[in-house]
């Protein structure tokens, strides 16, 4: 990004924490920037967090395990990353706070000559680590096409490049990867077999997280943070030119690389984006049970205690129509 200039950067095991001089600064925390880092970063690029007064300071992280583990232990006060179902059955004490991102942006790609998910039977299916995103759809598309278990060999195959590599290389059948590859893809060797949110239409993609206690001991700086957000991606909706390219220089993908202005394109064409940050109660029960059918958690609880809606509606206030 840019504008570094007016903060130091420390490197510690979970990333880099940019440290100002101002005591009490909001440390988020963000998946390492892809191809819609435009939007997960636009907080950071001008002076939505200054004028709230918030010092907002961001952290780049390689999974939501990390997040997870940075916000209970306090070394972040947000995290923006999957929903931690997963967590809720044995700890309440992480808060959804809000919803920026809805629907699931991944694909199912494959070769060309699978033309349906029942056909991956006997063959490689690259998602990645236990309970992702990636493997969760890839999961979830099996059940859905009736294979019997192990029938299909989920591989976790680390991040999106690494399984597009496995893919176009044919060292795998089929893979669940990031939509942004889509204008990418040698369509003579690969296509899309379902997309991700056809899989999974009540998944989230992302929501803001905090714990219990730094919304009780922080509640201003929680709306203030949100209402950055809010600013942030109302301002990255509205500007395709200053998202893009703010996504093209923290990825240092070079100008005629299509997949930043894709990703925007996507983002605009599906509504994926609620800068109001909705909390769609709907669909994290749906999410649950989801898990629930997948034991990927071994109980439900009630969704509205891990769920703090306070912040965002003050938040609201902040920002304005």
């Amino acid at each position: 990004m840019k504008k570094r200039s007016t903060f130091a950067c420390v490197i510690i095991a979970m990333g880099c924490i940019a440290f100002h001089a101002q005591a009490k600064p909001w440390r988020h925390g963000v998946i390492e920037p892809k191809s819609d880092a435009g939007f997960l970063l636009m907080a950071f690029s001008q002076d939505f967090a200054k004028k709230q007064g918030l010092d907002l300071q961001f952290v780049s992280l390689k999974n939501d395990t990390l997040g997870l583990r940075a916000i209970i232990s306090g070394d972040l006060e947000s995290y923006e990353g999957g929903v931690p179902v997963q967590i809720w059955a044995r700890d309440a004490s992480v808060k959804v706070i809000g919803c920026p991102w809805l629907p699931v942006p991944h694909m199912i790609y494959a070769r060309t000559s699978i033309t349906s998910i029942k056909e991956l039977a006997g063959k490689t299916f690259a998602t990645s680590a236990p309970s992702s995103m990636p493997d969760l759809i890839g999961r979830l598309a099996v059940e859905e096409a009736g294979l019997p278990a192990g029938s299909v060999k989920l591989a976790n195959v680390g991040g999106d490049s690494d399984r597009y590599r496995s893919l176009a290389g044919g060292v795998v059948d089929a893979a669940v990867i990031s939509s942004e590859y889509t204008p990418i893809i040698d369509r003579s060797k690969i296509h899309i077999l379902r997309a991700a949110s056809d899989v999974a239409p009540d998944y989230l993609r992302t929501c803001y997280e905090a714990t219990a206690k730094t919304l009780a001991e922080r509640p201003d700086d929680a709306a203030k943070f949100l209402a950055t957000e809010m600013s942030a991606l109302r301002f990255a909706l509205a500007n395709k030119d200053a998202t893009v390219k703010l996504t093209q220089e923290t990825t240092s993908q070079k100008p005629d690389d299509p997949r930043a202005g894709f990703m925007y394109d996507e983002v605009k064409r599906t509504n994926a984006i609620d800068p109001s940050l909705p909390i769609p109660m709907a669909r994290l029960a749906s999410m649950q049970d989801s898990l629930l059918k997948l034991g990927v958690i071994s109980k439900t609880i009630d969704i509205t205690t891990v769920i703090d809606n306070g912040p965002r509606t003050r938040a609201l206030t902040l920002v304005g129509p």
